[in-house]
């Protein structure tokens, strides 16, 4: 079975004691926010390893790193074989730095985006412009009804009735 599968397993198993799984995932996530602090520091150097190394780079066991991995994916240059991956295979942590931030924000993981490293990263400036941008990207904007009786939105100066909401 693919590190992956089992992850989602182990991490989103319904059945599971729900106090064993909030367990799991409170020490995911300061473990994930560990892993990020570190790779923060130094943003722009591509870490690259297997699965296995990463690990044992950053204290973490083989399924925290699985997770990590489906985690980052999305906001990675290239993207990692996470649905095949195992142990040995080797990934890359080169992540668009924009795109993670944007991902976090996404993710409302308050935690991830206002780690201290981000800001040696971003200025505050254009933190709070990705946030903002990321915001809006999700915000549906209804189109204003146009009523029977309203003018025409093509500039005639007849009633929509009588003009382009005749056929409508």
């Amino acid at each position: 079975m693919a590190l992956l599968e089992q992850w989602r397993e182990l991490a989103y198993n319904e059945a599971a004691d729900q106090n064993k799984l909030q367990t799991l995932w409170k020490a995911y996530f300061q473990k994930e926010k560990d892993i990020y602090s570190l790779l923060l520091k130094n943003p722009d150097e591509v870490v690259k390893g297997t699965v296995k190394e990463l690990a044992e780079k950053y204290g973490v066991d083989i399924m925290t790193m699985t997770g990590f991995l489906d985690g980052i994916n999305d906001s990675l240059v290239t993207p990692n074989p996470i649905e095949e991956m195992e142990e040995d295979t080797e990934v890359s942590l080169g992540f668009d730095k924009e795109l993670l931030y944007k991902n976090m924000v996404a993710a409302e993981a308050d935690w991830l985006y206002n780690l201290p490293e981000w800001e040696s990263i971003f200025d505050e400036e254009k933190r709070k412009a990705l946030y903002k941008e990321q915001k809006s990207s999700t915000t549906i904007v209804k189109e204003k009804k146009i009523y029977p009786n309203d003018p025409c939105p093509c500039g005639s100066g007849k009633k929509y009735k009588n003009c382009c909401g005749r056929n409508a």
